[in-house]
Order: C-alpha cells, then sequence, then structure tokens
C-alpha cells in the first residue's frame, strides 16, 4: 500500500516572555525524516504560516548535535525543506494518512490553538489515519476535539514533554503551560519514563506519542510499525 506522511513543524522563533529564541529541536525532524524516508514513504514538511521554519539554537549546539542531525544540517537539499515549509492550508488531507507533530518549545504558542491544525488532524484520524507526535508537538493534540465535541485524547494512553523534564530544562518560567498538566486536564493518561531524557514512546488506537528528543526514533518504528 502507498503511503504519505504529513510532517508538521513550528513558526514560532521565541519565548515571548523572555525574547530568548527557539523553533523547532531539529533532532525531533531529522531522526523521524530519516527513518521514514529509508522506508521510502514520501514527506511532506509544514507548517501553520508556511514558509521558513526556525530551528532552536541549542538542538544545533554542540553538545547536542548527534552525527546523523549534523549531517541534514549541512545538507542544503534537506535545509531547503525548511526555508520553504508548505502552508496548512494548502494541505489536502486525503494525500495523507499520517500526521506526525514535530517537538521543540516553539510549538508551545502556535500548535496547541490552531483551527486548521485541529481540523487536518481530525480529517486524516476519522479516515483511519494516524496521529503521532513527539515531545513539545504533542501539544498539538490537546485540543483536537472529535465528532461529538469531546478530546480526541480523552481516555488515551499519551506521552509527551514532562513537568520534570521542564525543570531540568530551566524552562518553567519561560512557557506559556505545563504540557504534562495540560494533557492531563483533557482527561488523558498521562505516562511517562521512569528516568527523564530516556525514550518512552506509547501507542494507543492510532495515536503515537513521544516523550522527549530521545524518543523520536521509536516514535518513528512504531509509525511504520502501525503502517504495516
Amino acid at each position: 500500500m502507498y503511503h504519505k506522511i504529513l510532517i508538521v513543524v513550528t513558526n514560532q522563533n521565541e519565548y515571548s516572555k523572555t525574547g530568548e529564541p527557539t523553533g523547532l529541536w531539529l533532532s525531533e525532524l531529522t531522526h523521524f525524516y530519516h527513518r521514514i524516508k529509508e522506508a521510502n514513504i514520501e514527506v511532506t514538511i509544514a507548517s501553520i504560516l508556511g514558509g521558513k521554519v526556525p530551528i532552536d539554537p541549542n538542538s544545533i549546539s554542540k553538545n547536542m548535535l548527534d552525527a546523523e542531525t549534523e549531517k541534514y544540517y549541512k545538507d542544503d537539499n534537506f535545509m531547503s525543506l525548511l526555508n520553504d515549509s508548505l502552508k496548512l492550508t494548502d494541505v489536502n488531507t486525503k494525500d495523507f494518512d499520517v500526521i506526525y507533530f514535530t517537538g521543540g518549545h516553539g510549538t508551545m504558542w502556535d500548535f496547541p490553538n490552531s483551527k486548521v491544525l485541529q481540523d487536518i488532524s481530525y480529517k486524516i484520524y476519522a479516515e483511519g489515519g494516524i496521529i503521532s507526535a513527539v515531545c513539545h508537538g504533542v501539544g498539538a493534540l490537546l485540543n483536537i476535539k472529535d465528532n461529538d465535541g469531546n478530546f480526541l485524547i480523552k481516555g488515551k494512553n499519551i506521552t509527551g514533554y514532562s513537568n520534570k523534564e521542564e525543570v531540568l530544562a530551566k524552562a518553567l518560567d519561560k512557557i506559556p503551560f505545563k504540557l504534562e498538566d495540560e494533557l492531563k486536564n483533557r482527561g488523558s493518561n498521562y505516562k511517562s519514563a521512569l528516568l527523564p531524557f530516556t525514550s518512552y514512546v506509547i501507542s494507543d488506537e492510532r495515536i503515537i506519542t513521544g516523550q522527549n528528543p530521545q524518543s523520536t526514533k521509536e516514535v518513528a518504528k512504531a509509525v511504520l510499525k502501525a503502517l504495516n
């Protein structure tokens, strides 16, 4: 069967409270993208506004940049996809059977309250597709509702960036909300790894979530397994 995956990235380039730069956590794109392309599945990268995608400078710092991500970062063809992302309103949901939300703190501003994002996500899901997300990208799921007006993640097993990880990242005073708390407030059954910053992935009824950047490769594997 032919598959196609829509990857959604952030347009937000700063912490609104402090003005510090943020954006996409690059490995949460590259680690997923690499495994999907290895499986010969077509990928489209989109954002809510379209155009240039900001990259969190911390994600490309010397101590964070792994060899795989660095290779993509130095690849002009790949980076051109981030310089000219597709606008989400130009997406035809019928073309995709998976939507994947990358993370980075930037997503906390533009993902949760985008009606376009919510509508596209639910259309893909309602047609039997998969919703997947990692780290702060899980915030995209917060306000998606089903046809009865219920939160889609209500009663679902979900993970995402934990409060403990926000504390360790020294980000609590910068963020607009705590993702873990809001996932619980939507009625989801939030779970996290025993140790912070270790890979942790949950699959529940075509909703696949990963806790942190370290979970991205396993999210990709879970998506491929679900497609097969």
